[in-house]
């Protein structure tokens, strides 16, 4: 039976991206608590949620196509290299007293530039790793991994910043973690790219942009993920990108207090990843990615009216787990459909795809937020739209994914 033993390359891999995405964990609580700090506005941090989107709608597509023609692993460890660069600039900046939100919507737009490309390579990367069979497994070891980072890293840097640390220099750690990403990568011994094709003509940039875009838009179940993302991720993004200020106004949560729910949500996500294989090996994709959607949508509508921090902890940790559960699900998805050759691209155009509404999504719900005065009520809105989206694509070709991953068509050639 397939799923006993995941390789020691995988391994290798997950150890390295768990330190990594511990060292972001702090970055993920820090960066929203700065901008807050320096501006108190709920625009302004919707500002920083949609720099780090808007790459993917101006750069994704090429990167995209760029990771599926280089030796993906090289590139991985020198974008480690650039993105802890990134982001010790920002303590460095607030030692000589000179870091502005201004420098902080900078530092997110490159950061994500990199990391769409090391996303990209990673989301390649698995399928050389482990068995197909594997995947769900893989990718919930991994997604499980994330959140517990997410889930240790708020706490530690709550107890940091408690200690009198100053809150930009909590980003060090995640400097620091980068290079321990890039040596993890530099001892795998397997490559992230598949074995070259004597028979595959060379072509042109644009032409494997072309190619994927073609791929993905005319394939059932991977243009409706993507339009179904686009439509969750516009209503969504909100809830995340305003949840400092929900906890600061609804539950009146200390800075402590926030990176407590932050690991509350990080808590759920570790505890469904780990189960994800299991759940996806006795449901149906259609029943387990969408019903959890779903029970997504119920739960975001409860957390809304709660005004108890302590029954907000496990409502938002149960929110976030069925998100990610879903996210697992959809990434396994289509690492089953797409040949290896088009990984990168694939993923890529997904994101653009996906992720096109979210700088406009967040900006908006900010505005909302702001001209209503009522976070809850947003938060209580975006729970029943993402009820209602995610029951509509039940009788689109996600209700019977299954029928789709058999065949993994390869994708029509594109004229010179």
């Amino acid at each position: 039976m397939p799923g006993h033993t995941l390789s020691g390359d995988f391994w290798k891999f997950w150890t390295g991206q768990t330190i990594s995405n511990l060292g972001s964990s702090f970055t993920f609580l820090a960066l929203p608590l700065i901008v807050f700090q320096l501006t108190g506005s709920a625009i302004n941090l919707a500002i920083t949620t949609a720099a780090f989107f808007l790459p993917y709608l101006l750069f994704g597509l090429v990167i995209g196509a760029w990771v599926d023609r280089v030796d993906r692993k090289r590139m991985m460890i020198a974008v480690d290299f650039g993105r802890a660069a990134v982001i010790a600039s920002i303590p460095a900046l607030s030692a000589v007293d000179a870091l502005s939100v201004w420098w902080i919507y900078a530092a997110t737009f490159l950061t994500s530039t990199l990391t769409i490309a090391f996303d990209s390579g990673e989301f390649a990367a698995v399928p050389s790793l482990v068995d197909r069979d594997d995947l769900v497994t893989a990718n919930g070891r991994i997604q499980a991994s994330y959140q517990a980072a997410q889930f240790i890293g708020p706490i530690l840097a709550g107890g940091l910043l408690g200690a009198g640390v100053p809150i930009e220099d909590v980003l060090l750690l995640d400097a620091a973690s980068f290079l321990v990403s890039a040596a993890a990568l530099g001892i795998v011994r397997g490559s992230f790219n598949p074995p070259d094709d004597p028979d595959r003509e060379p072509t042109s940039l644009r032409r494997d942009v072309v190619e994927g875009l073609r791929y993905v838009l005319s394939h059932p179940v991977l243009r409706n993920i993507s339009l179904m993302m686009a439509m969750f991720n516009f209503v969504g993004t909100t809830t995340i990108a305003q949840l400092v200020l929900f906890a600061k106004e609804r539950l009146d949560a200390s800075n402590s207090e926030v990176g407590f729910l932050f690991s509350a949500g990080s808590a759920g996500i570790v505890v469904l990843g780990l189960l994800a294989g299991r759940i996806r090996r006795r449901l149906s994709f259609s029943v387990a990615a969408l019903g959890a959607l779903m029970l997504y949508g119920a739960v975001t509508f409860v957390f809304a009216w709660t005004e108890v921090y302590w029954l907000a902890l496990p409502l938002w940790g149960l929110v976030s787990g069925l998100g990610l559960f879903f996210n697992i699900n959809t990434i396994s998805l289509r690492q089953e459909i797409v040949p290896s050759h088009m990984l990168g691209r694939v993923v890529s155009i997904a994101g653009v795809l996906a992720w096109s509404a979210i700088p406009l999504g967040t900006l908006l719900g900010g505005w909302v937020i702001e001209a209503t005065d009522d976070v809850a009520l947003v938060y209580a809105a975006i729970g029943v739209l993402t009820f209602l989206i995610a029951f509509s694509f039940r009788f689109t070709a996600l209700g019977h994914a299954e029928d789709f991953i058999a065949e993994r068509p390869e994708p029509e050639p594109v004229p010179t």
